[in-house]
């Protein structure tokens, strides 16, 4: 069984001039659409406990790449995250620094685009021993993202369709760039350079016993049939629902009162107007309809 690395594994200083490894695995996905159900998921699976994750310790299993922390560990501490092109100047060092823990996988969550930025590579194959790919109608999408930016409905799909769409960086994170949901999809599930596995989040609510025991064959670790049933069990909706009322979640926006708010598909109905439904389709029908959304 690959060796997850531990909380108390740090990034090597960007100096040590490690070879390159191939032990990142990306948990990629544009926001709002399962990414940290995933992550919840895989982390109750590799614990293996008897009692359901934190899910405030989620990260734990799963590293972000916006962190600024990670940037500033790789450049001895110094990084300004309004320095937009100094996160990218630092991407590769961050990148080695991962791979250089001495893990044989390392989970990575990203929200990135599979493009080159400035000459940047922000997913570099070199790193890169696969990806695991969540894709979610991008309907949904678009309500669950103006609930979290503190958008509106209609301002979200214009939003999630223009090409320089990304999140800014702040004092925790630095700049994230989306780019539209239709080439967000295409880049990333047809990647070059590494294997990618594409899993929707309408089949996790649907069946995520089967849908999880496929992503964990894909990862190469060994399925549980019991392990599996208790890390659905404590990844649930419900389960992470109740956690959130009870301890509040690091990951929640302030523009929300929560961050898991129903986990339903097909929220968009009878919330979105004809002319937003017109305007997604237009601009995503393509992708729509390759998974299954038209």
């Amino acid at each position: 069984m690959p060796r997850m690395p531990t909380k108390a594994q740090r990034p090597v200083n960007a100096g040590q001039r490690l070879a390159p490894r191939r032990t990142i695995m990306w948990l990629a996905s544009y926001p709002k659409s399962g990414n940290t159900w995933v992550r919840i998921f895989l982390a109750n699976y590799l614990l293996d406990a008897e009692q359901p994750l934190p899910i405030n310790d989620v990260h734990r299993f799963a590293v972000g790449d916006a962190l600024v922390g990670l940037y500033q560990r790789v450049n001895n501490g110094r990084y300004d995250p309004r320095d937009l092109q100094g996160h990218l100047r630092l991407r590769g060092n961050v990148m080695r620094a991962i791979t250089g823990q001495g893990a044989d996988l390392s989970f990575v969550k990203t929200h990135n685009r599979n493009a080159t930025i400035s000459g940047i590579r922000l997913i570099d194959p070199m790193f890169t021993k696969g990806a695991i790919y969540i894709v979610r109608d991008p309907r949904d999408v678009a309500i669950s993202y103006a609930r979290h930016y503190g958008t509106t409905p209609s301002a979200a799909c214009r939003e999630i369709s223009h090409e320089d769409n990304g999140v800014v960086a702040d004092r925790s994170n630095v700049t994230q760039y989306l780019g539209t949901w239709s080439r967000h999809v295409r880049d990333w599930t047809r990647a070059k350079g590494f294997k990618v596995h594409t899993i929707r989040y309408e089949d996790m609510k649907a069946d995520p016993q089967a849908t999880f025991e496929k992503l964990l064959g894909f990862i190469g670790l060994p399925v549980d049939q019991e392990k599996l049933e208790r890390a659905v069990r404590f990844s649930s909706f419900e389960e992470l629902k109740a956690q959130e009322a009870k301890t509040g979640f690091i990951e929640r926006s302030r523009n929300s009162n929560s961050f898991f708010h129903s986990g339903t598909s097909r929220q968009w109905e009878g919330v979105l107007i004809d002319e937003d439904l017109a305007y997604l389709t237009e601009q995503h029908g393509s992708q729509m309809k390759r998974f299954g959304y038209l």
